[in-house]
């Protein structure tokens, strides 16, 4: 029998970024999983807080080299990878010197957001789909962790939903509490709205006026966890109004990675 394939898409991965109990429990999973013998591919931001030196990255010629267009803009890609210390690993890094030089996530020194996020969410989340179209490595479960990610479900379903790579992928969104969306403008939907999608097709992450990141993820996915214990009660209503598996928060990096395990069996036996 074939290994599962897993793509995993994280914002952070402990020892690269510790921003959050997000790093520790996206680098518990993947090392757990792979020594059950799925097959996992993991993907993330090169932010500029990442010690490449330190960590031992290094560009991927045969990966680099797209332009990735955000905002009628072409932006270079550029792809590095490391080993997973203790793992046996590779993680790649999706890295462009305007979005991700600086030496922060999404805020500067004094609290306010970087006014390029939303073209910076854009450029990562798209980048991603051409990266794996690159691999030629179709998943069995897109694996994605924060709201960096969050634009993921909608171009597999909707902008990709005819590439093979991705046609038969199951999509499991972590959610965590995270306000990045809150400080995005309407103009988002607009320079999300790659490939032959509209504006009209991204009117799922407004929410009262104002850009819900985690709304419009949770509606293109097949299956929800909560990442914190605040989330549960609205995960559980979201799965329920909208015919989704789910995962409740559990307290615990090991138990929440070997309860995660389990619950990648349940989404791809459905």
């Amino acid at each position: 029998m074939s290994k599962k394939k897993i793509l995993f898409v994280t914002q952070e991965l402990n020892p690269y970024t510790e921003l959050s109990i997000l790093s520790d429990i996206a680098r518990k999973i993947p090392a757990i999983a792979h020594d059950k013998g799925f097959e996992f591919r993991v993907l993330m931001p090169k932010f500029g807080i990442i010690n490449e030196r330190r960590h031992r990255l290094h560009e991927v010629v045969r990966l680099s080299g797209m332009n990735i267009i955000v905002d009628d803009e072409d932006y270079p890609l550029i792809i590095k990878v490391a080993s997973l210390p203790g793992v046996r690993l590779q993680v790649y890094f999706l890295d462009n010197e305007e979005f991700f030089k600086r030496k922060a996530v999404f805020y500067d020194d004094d609290g306010s957001a970087f006014d390029d996020n939303q073209q910076r969410l854009v450029f990562f989340c798209k980048g991603v789909m051409e990266t794996v179209k690159k691999f030629g490595w179709a998943p069995d479960i897109v694996h994605l962790h924060g709201q960096m990610t969050s634009l993921i479900p909608l171009y597999i379903k909707e902008a990709y939903k005819n590439d093979p790579v991705f046609r038969d992928a199951k999509i499991i969104y972590s959610m965590y509490e995270e306000g990045l969306g809150k400080t995005f403008n309407k103009n988002f939907l607009d320079i999300a709205a790659i490939n032959d999608l509209e504006s009209q097709n991204l009117e799922v992450f407004e929410s009262n006026g104002e850009i819900d990141l985690n709304k419009g993820a949770l509606k293109f996915s097949d299956a929800i966890t909560a990442g914190n214990e605040n989330l549960n009660d609205y995960v559980i209503q979201q799965a329920k109004d909208n015919d989704k598996f789910f995962l409740e928060h559990i307290e615990g990096v090991d138990e929440v990675s070997k309860s995660m395990l389990e619950f990648y069996e349940k989404v791809l036996e459905k």
